[in-house]
C-alpha cells in the first residue's frame, strides 16, 4: 500500500486537519523530536487506497544568513555584506525539523503540503520539499508533491482542498527568498555600521540595537513626518459667533455660524454688535432628505488591524498573533488576507446560521436571517484569500479576554456586511439673522439596519429634535463671540499609519505589524494614550539624519518600486537574479555615500546625546591603564574606558557591580558581577575576556563559569560541580559572587539551585567525586548561623546524594519536570582526566527528581 506525508504549518493545526480528514479515526503518535506528533490513517488519494501520516513545522524550517565568519561584528567590514556568501540554516536546530521531516518521509510515495496559502506558506513548501525529496521512494510517477490550498479550517475547506489537490509555486517562493536576501544583506550591513558608530561615541542612546529597515526606517519616517508637521505648526487665533435661540417650545438652540470662523478680530467684533442689535431669528427654510450610512466591506487584515488598534486598544501586532491563534483552532477563516470582497460563491447564509444560537448576538442574527441577507458591497478581489469571517461559534467562556474581543468583532463586522445600510433623516433649518446666515442640523433614524450589531457605528443618541416652521420668528436668548485656536495635527495613530503604509506599498498584510511593532522595540517611538505614536530623540535624529545624506533611505518610494519588482517575480514576470542584483547595488552605492557622509548624522547625535566620556559612574578599573571605567547603564549597558578610548559590552538585562576588586590572572581586569537578581542567574566576568575570549575554545561573551583557565578560583574548572540535569551541553557551576544566597547555575540553560543559604563558604572540592561523578562540595557556617544537622560547622558532600543536604537546597528552577541526562558531554575537568560524564546511578534518580519545583 501507498504511503503519503502530509506537512502542516503548526503541530495545532496538523491535529486539526487530520481529524477532518481522518473523520475523527486517526492515531497519534511522537516524532523524533517530539514537537511535532505525527497522525496516521488510512484512506484513498486518486482512486487508490493509501496510508496517511500528518506532521507539521513551526513556522519557517530554514533561515537566511551569512556564513559563520560573517557573523563578526568586529572583523567584518559591514560593505562586504552585499556580497558575501549566505547560506540556509536551521531556524529552530532544537527541534531538528529537517530531520524530523526526513525520517518521516522515509519511503513514502507522495508529499501533500498544508502550509499556509500566501506566498510565505509558498516558500515553506520548498524549504519542506528540500527537506524530504531525498528520503521519498524513487518512482516513475511524476506527480508525486502536491499543494493543498484552504482558507478556513472546516470540514468543506478542508475536504475541497483534499479534492482539488494544486502544485506548490516556485515563483512566489522565490519572491519571498529575495525579500529575505535583500532585507538580511541591506539591513544588516546599515543596522551594523551605524550601532558600532554611534554606540562607540554616545552612551544615552537607550537602544540596544541601531537598526536600519528597508520597511522599518520609512515606517518610522512617517511618525516623524507628522511629528515634524506638529513642532512647525503655528497657531493662529479665529473666532465664532454662537447664537442660542429660544423654540416655542422652550428648548435652547444653539445655532451654527455659516461662515463656520473669522481670523479677524475687529471684523468678528463689528458682527457681533450688528447682530445684538437684532432680537428675532427668522426661519428661512426647512430641508429634510433621507440618508443612508453604508455597511461595511468585507474584512481583510489591514482593516481587522486598524479596527484592533483603533477600537479594541491592540496593537496590530497583537491583533495578527491572536488572529492567527483563532484561526488554527477554527474559529475564523485565514487572517492574512488583502480581499475585501466576497466570491459569488461564498455561502453567505451558512456561516451566518452557524452563529445564530450565540447568547451575545443570536438575536439580532435571527432578525438578519428573517428580513433576508442583503447584498455585500463589492470590494477589491486580490486574488489570495477570501475576507476574514468566522468559521465556528465561540462562547466567551472558551476563549481568553483579547482572544473574545478580537472573535466578536469579527462576528459582528461579517453581520454588519450583509444587514442592511442604517437609514436616517437628515433635517436642516436656515435662519436669518441680519445679513448673517444661521442653520441647526440633526438626524433621524429610520432604520438601525447593520449598526445594530455594530452599536460603536450608530448614530450620536443625544441630538436635540426641534419643530420649527417655515418663516417662523424666534427670539434670541444669547449672541457671543468665542475665542478659538487652530490646533496641529495630532501624532499618528497606529490605525493611521497602518493607512499610510498600505498607501506607499510599504510591508505586506503579514509583515505591516511587524514593521510598527519593531519601531517601539527598538525605542524609535513610544505608544501614547489612543495609541498614537509619538517619536522618541533617537527615532526623531535618525529620520532628520537619513534626510541630510539621503532623503531616499527614509522615503517610502525606494521601497515600493522593490515591492513592486518583488510581486512580479511572484507572477513570473522579473528575473529573480537580475532584480537581486540591481537592487543590492543600488543600496551598495547608497551605502558607501552613507559611510562617507556619516558627520552630517553625527552632528545631530552631538546636540542630542551625550557621550560616552561624559556618560555613566565609575566601576571598575582598565587592566591597560589601570584607571576607572565607566558603567553605560542606558542601553546596552557597557563599560567605557576614556583614557583608553575602548567600549566593553556587557550582558544585558541585569544588574552589574564591583566583585571584590578582584582581577582577571590573564589581563589584570578588574573582575564585575552580572545578576538578574536573588532568584534569577548570576555570574562573575571579566570585561576584557568576555570580548575577546581568551582560549580558541571560549565563545566571545562567555563569563567566568565558561572561562577554561585552570586555576583561576572564578573560573570554570574550579567551580564545575556536574553536568546540567536538563540540557544537552551545560555544566552546573557555583557562583562564587552569590553568597551568603548560594547559587549553583548551568552555564547554558536556565536551570538554577538556591542553596545553603547564609553559609560563609562554599568549596568545589576538586579531587573528591562522588559515586554518581558529581564533584563534592565542602560547606562552612560560623558557628552563631549554621544550619547544618547536628550543629555542624563544616562538612562535606555531594550535592544530589547527601541526605543532609536535602533540605538546605531551597529551590530547584528549570524548564523541563524530569531531569534530562546526557552522556555527551561532563564537565571539562573531567573531560580532560579522561573522565565520562557524571551520570547518577539508578537508585539515585528519584531523589534527584525530587530538587525539581
Amino acid at each position: 500500500m501507498k504511503t503519503a506525508l502530509m506537512v502542516a504549518e503548526k503541530p495545532s493545526l496538523a491535529a486539526s486537519l487530520a481529524n477532518i480528514l481522518s473523520n475523527g479515526r486517526s492515531n497519534s503518535r511522537k516524532s523524533m523530536n517530539s514537537a511535532c506528533p505525527v497522525h496516521e490513517w488510512s484512506g484513498t488519494l486518486f482512486g487508490e487506497p493509501v496510508i496517511f501520516k500528518m506532521t507539521s513545522v513551526c513556522g519557517h524550517v530554514m533561515t537566511l544568513d551569512f556564513n559563520s565568519k560573517f557573523n563578526n561584528w568586529d572583523k567584518v567590514d559591514p560593505e562586504e555584506l552585499f556580497s558575501c556568501p549566505t547560506e540556509k540554516k536551521e531556524a529552530s536546530p532544537k527541534l531538528r525539523i529537517p530531520a524530523m521531516l526526513a525520517c518521516e518521509a522515509r519511503g513514502v510515495d507522495f508529499l501533500i503540503l498544508w502550509l499556509d496559502c500566501d506566498k510565505e506558506g509558498e516558500n515553506i513548501c520548498f524549504e519542506v520539499i528540500d527537506a524530504v525529496k531525498s528520503s521519498m521512494k524513487r518512482s516513475g510517477e511524476v506527480n508525486r508533491i502536491w499543494r493543498a490550498k484552504f482558507s478556513a479550517i472546516t470540514a468543506k475547506d478542508i475536504k475541497g482542498a483534499m479534492e482539488r489537490l494544486d502544485f506548490p509555486n516556485r515563483n512566489e517562493a522565490m519572491s519571498v527568498d529575495a525579500r529575505q536576501e535583500l532585507d538580511l544583506r541591506i539591513g544588516c550591513s546599515f543596522t551594523r555600521f551605524q550601532t558600532k558608530y554611534f554606540q562607540g561615541k554616545y552612551g544615552d542612546l537607550d537602544s540596544s540595537l541601531i537598526s536600519y529597515g528597508p520597511c522599518q526606517t520609512p515606517t518610522l519616517g512617517f511618525c516623524v513626518q507628522r511629528h515634524d508637521e506638529i513642532r512647525r505648526f503655528k497657531p493662529e487665533p479665529y473666532w465664532v459667533i454662537q447664537v442660542t435661540i429660544q423654540s416655542k417650545d422652550g428648548q435652547d438652540v444653539v445655532l451654527n455660524w455659516e461662515k463656520g470662523r473669522c481670523f479677524d478680530r475687529d471684523a468678528s467684533n463689528s458682527l457681533l454688535q450688528a447682530l445684538k442689535k437684532q432680537q428675532i431669528a427668522t426661519v428661512v427654510s426647512i430641508t429634510q432628505q433621507e440618508k443612508s450610512k453604508q455597511r461595511p466591506l468585507a474584512l481583510n487584515s489591514v482593516e481587522l488591524m486598524r479596527a484592533a488598534s483603533t477600537g479594541l486598544g491592540m496593537g496590530p501586532h497583537h491583533a495578527m498573533q491572536l488572529a492567527e491563534r483563532l484561526y488554527t483552532q477554527g474559529y475564523i477563516s485565514y487572517p492574512r488576507t488583502e480581499t475585501s470582497h466576497y466570491s459569488d460563491n461564498f455561502e453567505l447564509l451558512g456561516a451566518l446560521r452557524t452563529l445564530q444560537k450565540s447568547n451575545e448576538w443570536g438575536q439580532e442574527i435571527r432578525q438578519v436571517l428573517n428580513n433576508g441577507l442583503t447584498r455585500p458591497r463589492n470590494g477589491k478581489d486580490c486574488g489570495d484569500h477570501p475576507p476574514i469571517t468566522p468559521t465556528m461559534l465561540a462562547s466567551r467562556n472558551e476563549l481568553d479576554g483579547d482572544s473574545w474581543k478580537l472573535y466578536d468583532f469579527i462576528v459582528r463586522h461579517f453581520v454588519a456586511t450583509i444587514s442592511k445600510d442604517c437609514k436616517f433623516y437628515s433635517k436642516t433649518v436656515t435662519f436669518k439673522i441680519g445679513s448673517e446666515t444661521f442653520s441647526y442640523n440633526w438626524r433621524t433614524l429610520i432604520d438601525a439596519g447593520f449598526t445594530a450589531i455594530t452599536p460603536w457605528k450608530a448614530l450620536p443618541k443625544n441630538e436635540l429634535a426641534v419643530n420649527f416652521e417655515r418663516d417662523e420668528k424666534l427670539n434670541i436668548k444669547d449672541a457671543r463671540l468665542t475665542d478659538h485656536m487652530t490646533s496641529p495635527p495630532g501624532y499618528l495613530t497606529e490605525s493611521e499609519l497602518i493607512s499610510m503604509m498600505e498607501k506607499h506599498g510599504i510591508g505586506t498584510d503579514a509583515s505591516i505589524p511587524v514593521h510598527i511593532n519593531n519601531i517601539s522595540q527598538r525605542n524609535y517611538v513610544t505608544v501614547a494614550t489612543g495609541r498614537r505614536l509619538v517619536p522618541t530623540n533617537l527615532g526623531i535624529v535618525l529620520v532628520h539624519g537619513y534626510q541630510k545624506i539621503d532623503k531616499q533611505l527614509v522615503e517610502p518610494t525606494m521601497r515600493s518600486t522593490i515591492e513592486d519588482q518583488l510581486n512580479l517575480i511572484a507572477k513570473g514576470e522579473a528575473n529573480y537574479d537580475r532584480v537581486l542584483r540591481q537592487t543590492i547595488e543600488a543600496f551598495r552605492q547608497k551605502y558607501l555615500y552613507f559611510v562617507k557622509s556619516i558627520e552630517a548624522m553625527d552632528s545631530l547625535f552631538e546636540v542630542s546625546f551625550t557621550t560616552l566620556a561624559a556618560t555613566g559612574k565609575a566601576l571598575s578599573r582598565c587592566g591597560k591603564c589601570r584607571r576607572y571605567m565607566k558603567l553605560i547603564i542606558a542601553k546596552p549597558s557597557r563599560l567605557h574606558c576614556s583614557h583608553c578610548d575602548e567600549t566593553y559590552n556587557l550582558p544585558q538585562n541585569g544588574n552589574i557591580r564591583i566583585y571584590k576588586e578582584l582581577k582577571c590572572p590573564l589581563d589584570d581586569f578588574e573582575l564585575v558581577t552580572w545578576s538578574t537578581g536573588n532568584k534569577g542567574r548570576s555570574y562573575p566576568l571579566c570585561p576584557y575576556c568576555y570580548n575577546q575570549p581568551a582560549f580558541r575554545d571560549m565563545k566571545k561573551h562567555s563569563g567566568c563559569n565558561l572561562c577554561l583557565h585552570p586555576t583561576c578560583p572564578q573560573g570554570f574548572y574550579v567551580n564545575g560541580i556536574a553536568s546540567c540535569l536538563q540540557c544537552d551541553n551545560g555544566v552546573l557551576v557555583l557562583d562564587p559572587s552569590s553568597g551568603p544566597k548560594w547559587k549553583v547555575g548551568c552555564n547554558k540553560c536556565d536551570v538554577i539551585f538556591h542553596l545553603f543559604e547564609d553559609a560563609h563558604k562554599i568549596t568545589v572540592e576538586e579531587s573528591k567525586e562522588c559515586d554518581c561523578g558529581a564533584q563534592l562540595l565542602k560547606i562552612e557556617y560560623k558557628e552563631e548561623r549554621t544550619r547544618l544537622p547536628r550543629d555542624l560547622i563544616e562538612m562535606t558532600g555531594c550535592l544530589f546524594c547527601c541526605e543532609e543536604f536535602g533540605y538546605l537546597v531551597e529551590k530547584f528552577r528549570a524548564q523541563a519536570s524530569k531531569p534530562v541526562f546526557n552522556s555527551r558531554q561532563g564537565r571539562g575537568k573531567a573531560k580532560h582526566k579522561g573522565k565520562g560524564k557524571p551520570k547518577p546511578p539508578k537508585d539515585k534518580m528519584a531523589q534527584l527528581a525530587s530538587y525539581f519545583v
